[in-house]
């Protein structure tokens, strides 16, 4: 990544932030905090520390002024997810592209709990009506000359590329959508194993679960309850010991690569650091 993606990396991060913070504000809660933002791709997550309730209302008019205040993106789609079941329980778009807002469900009122926000920015490109109607002027085709056939033939060309060049790469998406980069190694969350120079080391659930935790927060800290919370939740009378044992055999599966290392920060949590 070059510094100038990285830096509108963070400008989307801080807006969305804002983002939080404003829908925190309109249930009076002004003490909970808004959890990093997860990036993956052209997607954002922001996760919040305590639940909330809100209305499609007013969440798309929040998105919308935090969005057109920090110019951000044009083209997006809001979705809300919850956070125990991953079941998207709420979504819009907005398109400037095409002049397009979908907004279903006005005015329902959503209840309290826990969500997390989805941002995803859409990539801004000629769509296909735009570019039929190029194709399809009511002009005379004698008054274009060489020169006009010439440019729309690039056009076409440069469509098919790109049009080809995106299907190759989503299907080689779909063929690793389960593995995730995670330093030397590759960490596949669906079969519960690590993956370096083609050897598998197996992760029983609760490791996989604790280290796609940590890793969502990669180089900030995860809070001692939330581990115990998020991973274990209701299973058993755990203590802060449990966390100790698991950090230490995921520590020990991860040695070959000492530029990935599992931080104890003292009296809070732990941190997953990867140094590059």
């Amino acid at each position: 990544m070059n510094a100038q993606n990285s830096l509108k990396d963070k400008h989307i991060e801080v807006a969305l932030r804002m983002l939080g913070h404003k829908i925190l504000q309109s249930v009076s809660d002004s003490t909970s905090r808004v959890l990093p933002v997860i990036k993956e791709n052209n997607q954002y997550r922001i996760q919040f520390e305590s639940d909330f309730a809100f209305t499609s209302e007013g969440l798309v008019a929040m998105v919308k002024d935090i969005v057109n205040d920090t110019e951000i993106a044009n083209n997006y789609i809001v979705e809300v997810e919850h956070c125990n079941t991953s079941e998207i329980i709420y979504s819009f778009e907005v398109n400037e592209t095409s002049k397009l807002d979908i907004i279903p469900c006005g005015g329902r009122i959503q209840p309290k709990s826990c969500y997390n926000i989805l941002f995803t920015i859409i990539d801004e490109e000629l769509s296909g009506a735009e570019f039929n109607t190029l194709l399809n002027s009511d002009s005379n085709p004698q008054e274009f000359d060489n020169g006009f056939y010439a440019i729309i033939l690039a056009l076409v060309i440069i469509f098919l590329i790109i049009f080809f060049y995106r299907r190759k790469q989503s299907l080689k998406k779909k063929l690793n959508s389960n593995l995730i980069p995670l330093g030397a190694y590759h960490f596949d969350k669906n079969n519960t194993e690590l993956i370096i120079d083609n050897q598998k080391i197996e992760l029983t659930s609760k490791e996989a679960e604790l280290l796609h935790l940590l890793y969502r927060s990669v180089n900030d800290t995860v809070e001692r309850d939330v581990i115990l919370n998020m991973v274990w939740g209701d299973d058993g009378d755990y203590i802060g010991r449990t966390v100790d044992v698991f950090i230490s055999k995921l520590r020990k599966k991860l040695e070959f690569d000492s530029k990935l290392k599992i931080v104890n920060v003292r009296g809070i949590g732990y941190k997953l650091v990867i140094n590059t």
